[in-house]
């Protein structure tokens, strides 16, 4: 990249050729860019004698390109088009009109989503945006105002309020239910299809732990589907493609829309829990606070104070 300073003299150079080329017209390029339609015609010309070739055939009133500039403003448009999207996105990352709420793909789509119209029926202004991410991102660094987390509460640089216990039971279609017939206890199930939840980053449980929890150990738990990520994993369960982990505050509408059926009754209370997090160094603008504490308004701990 620093070599482009030796072949064309002036990046700077590029925009004017850019706007030149688009317009078709020197001084049209000069009043978009507010300059001098000579100072457009010296950087166009400084820049044909530093890449060795004519850029534009140039008319009475209009200017054309030519191969080589065709094929120059090909890559110099599409590419001030991204610059021009990045600056733009980067310098909204800066302002506080926005909400970013970054989450697993399964808690955007099945715990947020449906409960958006309630948060805009309730805060009509706000702009609220959902990161997805396989990971749990520093919030501070990647100007993110909240994000939700499973663990124990406790992370270096944030604030946390607890929204749902981390509560795991089996689902499955209601059809795939239905036909189990000998799924008369837990040792039964591992007779029935499994669908594992394989995350690359985050640490979830596995259906091994589930299983040594309920004191079945030692027994090789492999066959089954496999998915890295667990909106897909609920995708599949309810398509019936067999049994699948029910963290319960996730899989609870889908129950209760019938497009799963579970064993509650088989729940796994594994001691942690599901947290919206926030920066403890930076102060929340007003429409985070807003969507932080309507978050756990609308939770298993609606009464939960979130700190200051």
């Amino acid at each position: 990249m620093p070599s482009i300073w030796t072949q064309i003299n002036s990046p700077r150079n590029l925009v004017i050729f850019t706007a030149a080329a688009r317009h078709g017209s020197f001084t049209r390029a000069a009043a978009e860019l507010n300059m001098q339609q000579p100072s457009v015609s010296a950087a166009i010309k400084q820049l044909e004698e530093a890449l060795g070739v004519t850029l534009f055939v140039r008319g009475h009133r209009k200017v054309t390109l030519t191969t080589a500039g065709n094929r120059l403003f090909s890559d110099t448009s599409r590419s001030l088009d991204d610059i021009e999207r990045s600056v733009q996105s980067v310098r909204q990352m800066g302002r506080e009109d926005h909400v970013t709420l970054n989450s697993s793909s399964a808690f955007s789509h099945y715990w947020m989503v449906p409960r958006l119209q309630k948060l805009h029926d309730q805060h009509p202004s706000i702009d609220l945006r959902l990161q997805i991410s396989d990971r749990e991102p520093n919030l501070d660094m990647e100007n993110i105002s909240l994000g939700i987390r499973l663990g124990n509460g406790t992370w270096p640089g944030c604030h946390a309020a607890k929204i749902a216990e981390e509560v795991i039971f089996p689902v499955a279609s209601p059809q795939v239910m239905a036909a189990a017939r000998n799924l008369r206890s837990i040792p039964t199930l591992m007779n029935e299809r499994l669908i594992h939840l394989e995350e690359p980053v985050r640490e979830r449980p596995t259906w091994g732990d589930w299983f040594a929890h309920h004191e079945i150990r030692d027994r090789d738990i492999v066959a089954g589907l496999r998915l890295n990520d667990y909106a897909l994993v609920l995708q599949a369960a309810m398509s019936g493609e067999g049994f699948a982990f029910g963290w319960e505050h996730v899989v609870r509408d889908l129950i209760d829309r019938k497009l799963l059926a579970g064993k509650p009754e088989w729940s796994w209370r594994t001691g942690n829990a599901f947290y919206v997090v926030w920066s403890a160094n930076t102060p929340l603008a007003p429409h985070a606070k807003q969507v932080r504490d309507w978050i756990i308004s609308v939770s298993d701990f609606p009464d939960h104070p979130p700190p200051s």
